[in-house]
C-alpha cells in the first residue's frame, strides 16, 4: 500500500533553514501529484506547496520565494527546502499524494494519501 514518511523537522531560529523529506513506498512517486501541508495548533490545515506529476509547482503566498518543493523520482522522495524561516512557519508539516487538478494542488481534500507529519518549530 502507499506509505509516506516525513523527516527533517526540528527546531531552528528565525532566519534559519530546514529541508523536509518525504519518502514514498508502495507506488511510483512520479505517478502522483505531491503536496506539503501544515497545521499549527488551533488552526486549519493549509497547503504550503504542491508539484504535479511533471515539474509544475504551486506555492502559498506566504512562502513564495522562501520555500522550494522538489521531487527525486529515482529516490522516490519529495523534498521541501525551507529558507528564511519565520516563527509563523511553526507547525506540523505533512506530505500528501493524490491526483488533483493543477489548480487544486494546495487543496487538501484532493489528496488521498498522507504521512504522519514532522514538527517544525521556529523561534524568534
Amino acid at each position: 500500500q502507499v506509505q509516506l514518511v516525513e523527516s527533517g523537522g526540528g527546531s531552528v531560529q528565525s532566519g534559519g533553514s530546514l529541508r523536509l523529506s518525504c519518502a514514498a513506498s508502495g507506488y511510483t512517486l512520479s505517478s502522483y501529484c505531491m503536496g506539503w501541508f501544515r497545521q499549527a495548533p488551533g488552526k486549519e490545515r493549509e497547503g504550503v506547496a504542491g508539484i504535479d506529476r511533471g515539474s509544475i509547482t504551486m506555492y502559498a503566498d506566504g512562502v513564495k520565494g522562501r520555500f522550494t518543493i522538489s521531487r527525486d523520482n529515482a529516490k522516490n522522495t519529495l523534498y521541501l527546502q525551507m529558507n528564511s524561516l519565520k516563527p509563523e512557519d511553526t507547525a506540523m508539516y505533512y506530505c500528501a499524494a493524490g491526483r488533483p487538478r493543477w489548480s487544486k494542488l494546495l487543496t487538501d481534500s484532493d489528496y488521498n494519501y498522507w504521512g504522519q507529519g514532522t514538527q517544525v518549530t521556529v523561534s524568534s
